[in-house]
């Protein structure tokens, strides 16, 4: 099972030294997701520059609307991964064919369903947020492009979910390297010249998103000898036992993935009864939070892999060698980050606008961002932990305490009885960003992943 010739798709990280083995996994998920999270930054900073503030507060609600509609993509893919890591360090190969073949069906289904749903609601949904009536439209136009295009995310997820549990991170890097390409061509032709406004965004999105799916799925078949997966159409019959195990992690990872992007949700429908500047303020906020959460998160998935495979091989030493190195590193990074912030916040801001309103009330944010850089930071360690040794009900415990509680009652908190309005919804958001390092904490001492 565990292959180690040139041709082999699953890469066996339970032996060699700890710390380089990291960042050669760790890398290539770095590069990946920087390119993911400007490809997410494009559409911000091309619409912020060429219509405005209106712009950019419609493509805030509908990015955020679009992140909280890809929970279940988002929890049962990574569900998925650890699952396959596991059945590599394992060597269930048979595991891995049964897992592959019942996450493309179901989530695929789901995707539909929920666009379907989505499209029938679109004007409640936007009502629901207080939507500005300044950027309505455009926020409609938004809206349902994207949600038309669930699809080609949901098929993403689920590819790049069999590669890296596998151990494969550089193919992931070159779709959406693909998808963030084409999307900033097409931002620029659409907006800029041929004046599609927010629908151009929108669409040039939705088609960078198809063409990567596309290209990975092509990918995946021509090497589907590897892994045992025929992709023949009796091969995505949903198997009972790998459906189990599924769900049972992802349900409370997709929770927990909801219940932090209902909680932006609710924030962005509390932030929209200000202004549509500090609307506009608030895709800020988010775009530079998912910065931040970059290299988090390819520490986060590199190392749920790494910890996956090496607890399925009982090579205890080497998981707290992982974590380890993945607290110091992220730790500094964070460090640098908030530096940047402290001496040059007006040009980070200014990269997205140059409406002297929002400018002007930017500085509110840089408190709260830098918080965020250090809870990205902390998250990491905690989730390598949790979600490598599949431990659902920690995930669903996370889900609660810091998707709901937390953010929304620190935020209502800060926001609404001590009055400091916006600013106080932003630092309830960030401080909430730590409570997975308490839980985790908590979880590592007890030596209960070792189970």
């Amino acid at each position: 099972m565990k292959q180690t010739s040139s041709t082999s798709m699953i890469r066996d990280l339970t032996q060699g030294p700890v710390v380089p083995l990291l960042f050669r996994f760790a890398l290539p998920l770095f590069v990946s997701n920087a390119l993911q999270a400007v490809y997410n930054l494009v559409d911000m900073i091309i619409v912020g520059n060429y219509i405005g503030k209106a712009g950019m507060s419609a493509v805030s609600i509908g990015g955020d609307i679009l992140h909280l509609l890809t929970f279940v993509a988002m929890g049962f893919s990574s569900a998925g991964q650890v699952i396959i890591a596991r059945s590599v360090g394992a060597g269930d190969r048979e595991g891995i064919r049964r897992t592959i073949g019942t996450m493309f069906t179901f989530l695929l289904s789901v995707s539909l369903g929920i666009s379907g749903i989505c499209f029938i609601l679109r004007t409640p949904i936007l009502h629901w947020l207080n939507t500005p009536s300044a950027s309505w439209d455009f926020a409609m136009d938004y809206l349902v492009t994207c949600v038309c295009g669930l699809l080609f995310i949901y098929g993403y997820n689920i590819v790049s979910a069999i590669l890296r549990g596998m151990g494969d991170s550089r193919r992931p890097f070159f779709f959406i390297a693909i998808a963030a390409i084409l999307n900033t061509v097409l931002d620029i032709l659409f907006v800029k010249y041929l004046g599609l406004k927010v629908f151009g965004a929108a669409l040039a999105t939705v088609i960078g998103q198809g063409v990567s799916f596309i290209t990975a799925l092509i990918y995946l078949y021509h090497r589907r000898e590897s892994f045992g997966f025929d992709f023949r159409p009796a091969s995505f019959c949903v198997d009972p036992s790998a459906f189990k195990k599924l769900v049972a992690l992802g349900i409370p990872m997709a929770i927990q993935s909801a219940a932090i992007s209902f909680s932006k949700i609710v924030l962005m429908s509390w932030i929209n009864l200000f202004d549509v500047t500090f609307s506009a303020l608030a895709g800020i906020f988010n775009k530079v939070n998912t910065m931040s959460g970059v290299i988090s998160q390819a520490f986060t998935t590199a190392g749920s892999t790494m910890v996956g495979q090496n607890l399925g091989a009982r090579k205890y030493s080497r998981v707290q060698k992982i974590l380890l190195t993945i607290l110091t590193v992220s730790i500094g990074l964070a460090t640098a980050a908030t530096l940047l912030m402290v001496l040059n916040a007006r040009s980070v801001y200014g990269i997205f606008t140059t409406d002297t309103d929002v400018l002007g009330a930017a500085s509110v944010l840089t408190l709260p961002i830098i918080l965020n850089f250090y809870g990205a930071a902390t998250r990491s360690v905690s989730f390598s932990l949790i979600n490598g040794s599949g431990r659902p009900r920690l995930n669903l415990a996370i889900a609660i305490i810091d998707g709901v509680i937390s953010r929304i009652g620190l935020a209502a908190l800060f926001g609404f009885a001590l009055h400091m309005n916006c600013f106080g919804f932003w630092m309830g958001d960030s401080l909430a960003g730590f409570m997975p390092l308490l839980i985790g904490g908590i979880f590592y001492l007890s030596a209960r992943w070792k189970q």
